[in-house]
């Protein structure tokens, strides 16, 4: 199951919201946001996720947790336009997943609950255009504008890793300008356009490719956006939004509307997974799957710069499944694909063996349960996915290892076919003399990342 029924990229700033009717393109965004809202109220989602450029954090990682915040926001650049009071929904046990989700990704996550937390501009906007009513529940990340891409890109997929850890299906909103160049000078709404004509034509090159469905292209492409059109935070947004929906190009585009906002490029694009092959990739930078480096921001007296962490490519280590036996990994992404190391039925923390072992220190062999190692095997694997950004029904393919055919094929058989009867991933079994540790059941594991 896919944990994002859809993706959206809106503009933030609150001329749609307080005053659409004073300049022709804000009307028309206006009218965008209304057509996204009733896209939304058609699905089925349980959440609605947002990322908003204008929720700066400066020490790690944010997300909303309180239940019902509630206040009356004035925006600090328009503040002429009038007040926004706002009371959102918001699904604080989720925000919590989320919290426990960036720490296995070697990230520095809190959620924030009290009352009057400044609820930023972005989100007010777009959750009072697209969830009026609250009728999605929702939760709120913030951008560090120090953050880099290695860093935005774990972010989002500790958001994936939540949703998937607690089975449910968002709606993800990355609230975003494209170019963010605005006038230096008061000008009339009815003056309102995009603040230089190369800001123009770069947004107009990105959201031919994003209405491609070309999603990771452009957050391949975000570093030479933002030096060309000045990108809305390092069009972290999208990165953050790649990583959440899966880093391809497998997507249908459509671009709802793109007008001038205050001299920014504002576009209202929806992103929706389809089956078929990616096209025109053109991936360079590495992916990464935990994040391990400081971003050295202050060096040689120069502007804060975040740099990018060493990390090692696809590596996948899961906390919460037991440790490895040896000098490898728990999994390692390539391309699409995940490859799992041999998975056996070992309780994390203690390497205990569920059902027994089937021998004991002096090597002497032991009655044991192999359904309850079968199990047990199964739910690891199903750690070492979800950690991974994948789930069991992504499997493709199994390599099976038992230590005695004949007494134990029956039932392995069965507790197997409980799990995978519908997913209907290939298999191959074999019998063995031993396994590393005292154990019965061991397997090898392929999936879709």
């Amino acid at each position: 199951m896919n944990p994002i029924v859809r993706g959206y990229i809106v503009p933030g700033r609150p001329q749609p919201l307080l005053c659409p009717e004073k300049s022709e393109p804000w009307r028309r965004l206006r009218e965008a946001f209304d057509r996204v809202r009733r896209e939304i109220e058609q699905t089925e989602a349980d959440l609605i996720l947002f990322y908003s450029t204008q929720w700066i954090s400066i020490i790690g990682h944010q997300v909303q947790a309180d239940p019902e915040p509630e206040w009356v926001l004035v925006d600090q650049e328009w503040h002429e336009l009038g007040s926004m009071p706002y009371r959102l929904r918001m699904d604080a046990e989720f925000a919590e997943e989320v919290q426990r989700a960036a720490g296995r990704r070697g990230l520095k996550a809190r959620t924030v609950a009290y009352k009057g937390f400044p609820v930023d501009t972005g989100t007010v906007v777009a959750s009072k255009l697209l969830n009026p009513d609250n009728r999605l529940p929702g939760s709120v990340f913030s951008c560090n504008m120090y953050a880099d891409r290695a860093e935005t890109i774990v972010w989002g997929k500790a958001v994936r890793d939540a949703l998937v850890r607690q089975k449910k299906r968002a709606i993800a909103v990355a609230v975003t300008a494209l170019s963010n160049r605005m006038f230096t000078r008061p000008i009339e709404p009815a003056e309102d356009r995009i603040s230089s004509v190369k800001d123009d034509e770069w947004n107009r090159k990105i959201l031919e490719i994003l209405g491609e469905g070309r999603l990771e292209d452009v957050a391949q492409h975000a570093r030479e956006f933002t030096a060309e059109a000045n990108g809305d935070q390092k069009l972290k947004a999208i990165w953050w939004l790649a990583a959440l929906m899966g880093q391809d190009n497998s997507y249908e585009g459509e671009v709802f509307d793109y007008q001038p906002l205050v001299g920014t490029g504002a576009a209202l694009v929806g992103l929706t997974r389809t089956d078929a092959p990616a096209a025109g990739l053109e991936f360079d930078e590495e992916d990464v799957e935990v994040y391990s480096g400081d971003r050295n921001v202050l060096s040689g007296g120069a502007a804060p710069v975040a740099a990018e962490p060493k990390v090692d490519r696809g590596i996948v280590h899961a906390e919460d499944a037991p440790r490895p036996v040896g000098a490898f990994p728990h999994a390692r992404r390539v391309g699409g694909l995940l490859f799992v190391s041999g998975m056996g039925p070992r309780t994390p923390g203690d390497d205990s063996v569920p059902g027994g072992p089937v021998w004991d220190e002096e090597g002497n062999r032991l009655e044991y349960d192999v359904e309850a190692q079968t199990r047990a095997v199964i739910e690891n694997v199903r750690t070492v996915l979800e950690a991974s950004g994948s789930s069991l029904d992504k499997v493709v393919d199994i390599q099976c290892f038992l230590i005695d055919m004949d007494r134990d094929f029956e039932t392995f058989n069965r507790v197997y076919a409980e799990y995978f009867g519908d997913i209907q991933a290939t298999r191959t079994t074999v019998q063995i003399d031993r396994l590393p540790t005292p154990i019965a059941v061991e397997f090898k594991v392929m999936a879709e990342a």
